[in-house]
């Protein structure tokens, strides 16, 4: 009997246990990026969650499919009204590029910024432009079913045709009749809540395809619905997104997926909370949109410092992110590894019951809804705990199968130390033989600044990172 595991679900509003559609196995959706501009730390908090959800499920031994989309077609820039344009087409106005080599040039920063803070690629990551007979057959199925219509070569979703609209954000028809009074209404919708589903190109549109109603694009939300369901079925186990997607995207997705259906499709839906930068939300207008290599580029830290400060946040709160904090971080993961390195030749020979209680406690607190603040604080608690070395690096171990924070790589490959600190540490080295001790002191605390300690034994000097 595999551990359950409990997760906040959305659509509900309260934490429950999961209980996978397939015994054994779970089959999880994440909303992908939109490949026409890099991704910022804000998104890699989302895309994060997903990581973190599969990693936890694989130790307590089940089977996952991650499914992640690459969008890269479709995503207007307003996507309430019909006003908006496609971002990629922006974007290939910007720099020259043709659609492809756009969606290329950001799906490879994508995958090296998330691979930088330890996210595992997906096991699918199918991409929208190649999934256009899927949304045209689903939108086909749609207005058989009563729940589409068609108009001058765009097909709208009818939302008054779907009883459940507005159970996941709250938006109901009625709040939505009500803020529609205030701007401007397509007029070939039969209600101005209704959606999208696919486009009609114009005559200068770059992104097109053949279809019955004419020559168009599909809609943001339907390829998300065609994807989820082509690779993980009409019925799969948890659905993953930032909370900015809840309203319009994911509501749309459970209406078109389970309109075309005729059933709930997805068990439960996790959102993550937004990501702050010192107290203000993280956002294009505000010109405060952060890429992880900007803070690696300007503080010096590993990017899985990031990582792990975001663990100390629940997933489903907000967080804020401060260099300070950041810095901190940083220091923390050196030092953790650092004193895995010394635990590293320490005899393992299976956990003693103090090392086994904290075990327990650690996965306890990964199943409760993902409660990663409580589990890095019983990592803490290990460190100082009254169990053996070797069980100390056994148990960081195997929870860095679900932290990803690379715990054991001083063990693995040595400490490495800029050439900047060798040096002072030669120079260091010479003032203590002249027994200069002034000197001595004040270069180690240079090199305590930068991040480094010396220790001095009869095998001469040893640099490890600061604790």
């Amino acid at each position: 009997m595999l551990s359950p595991m409990r997760l906040n679900n959305t659509l509900t509003n309260r934490v429950e246990d999961l209980v996978p559609v397939e015994e054994g196995r779970v089959r999880i959706y994440g909303c992908g990026p939109t490949v026409y501009r890099y991704v910022h730390v804000g998104n890699l908090r989302t895309f994060l969650l997903s990581d973190v959800l599969r990693r936890a499920l694989r130790l307590e031994g089940y089977d996952v499919t991650l499914v992640m989309n690459i969008t890269d077609v479709g995503h207007m820039t307003d996507e309430v009204s019909d006003a908006g344009r496609d971002r990629m087409e922006l974007s290939v106005e910007d720099e020259g590029l043709s659609p492809a080599e756009i969606a290329q040039k950001y799906t490879q920063a994508y995958l090296e910024d998330t691979g930088a803070i330890g996210i595992e690629p997906a096991d699918v990551m199918p991409k929208a432009t190649d999934h256009i007979p899927e949304m045209l057959e689903l939108t086909a199925g749609l207005l058989e079913r009563g729940h589409a219509y068609e108009v001058n070569g765009t097909v709208y979703f009818d939302v008054h045709s779907f009883p459940g609209y507005g159970k996941l954000s709250g938006n109901t028809l009625d709040k939505l009749r009500t803020g529609h009074r205030e701007i401007e209404v397509d007029p070939n919708k039969r209600h101005p809540e209704d959606f999208a589903l696919w486009k009609r190109a114009g005559a200068n549109r770059l992104m097109r395809w053949d279809s019955s109603w004419g020559p168009g694009f599909p809609g943001w939300h339907i390829e998300c619905s065609a994807m989820s369901m082509k690779y993980l079925g009409e019925r799969f186990d948890i659905h993953t997104g930032g909370n900015d997607l809840k309203f319009p995207h994911h509501e749309d997705e459970i209406a078109q997926s389970e309109g075309v259906v005729g059933h709930q499709v997805v068990s439960i839906w996790v959102h993550t909370g937004f990501l702050n930068m010192s107290g203000v939300k993280m956002s294009k207008s505000r010109k405060n949109v952060v890429r992880i290599g900007d803070l690696v580029e300007e503080l010096g830290i590993d990017p899985l410092a990031f990582r792990y400060l975001c663990f100390q946040t629940r997933y489903r709160s907000e967080m804020d992110l401060s260099l300070e904090a950041l810095k901190a971080a940083n220091h923390t993961l050196r030092r953790l590894r650092a004193r895995m390195a010394d635990w590293a030749g320490a005899t393992r020979d299976g956990l003693g019951a103090a090392a086994r209680d904290l075990d327990g406690r650690f996965r306890a607190a990964v199943a409760d809804d993902l409660d990663l603040p409580a589990a890095v604080t019983i990592v803490s608690e290990a460190v100082s705990a009254d169990v053996t070395d070797g069980d100390r690096y056994a148990l960081l171990a195997s929870w860095d199968g679900v932290l990803g924070l690379d715990l054991e790589r001083e063990a693995r490959e040595g400490v490495e130390v800029p050439e900047e600190v060798r040096a002072l540490v030669r120079e260091r080295d010479d003032a203590r033989a002249r027994k200069d001790f002034a000197r001595s002191d004040a270069l180690r605390e240079e090199i305590r600044a930068l991040g480094f300690e010396v220790r001095d034994g009869a095998g001469g000097t040893e640099v490890r990172p600061g604790t």
